[in-house]
């Protein structure tokens, strides 16, 4: 039964990450740039003082 138990603690340790890294900062950048065009063209509206 430890047997078991410790081949399966010892696959669970090894796996790949469930999304790869690069998704979520690529996702995130996609965020960031979108909230930064909607500044943009909010600005461009307004007249300046």
């Amino acid at each position: 039964m430890l047997d078991l138990m410790l081949a399966a603690e010892e696959a669970a340790s090894h796996g790949e990450p469930a999304i790869n890294p690069y998704v979520i900062g690529g996702i995130a950048l996609a965020v960031l740039m979108a909230l930064l065009l909607v500044t943009f063209l909010f600005g461009l509206g307004r007249e300046h003082s």
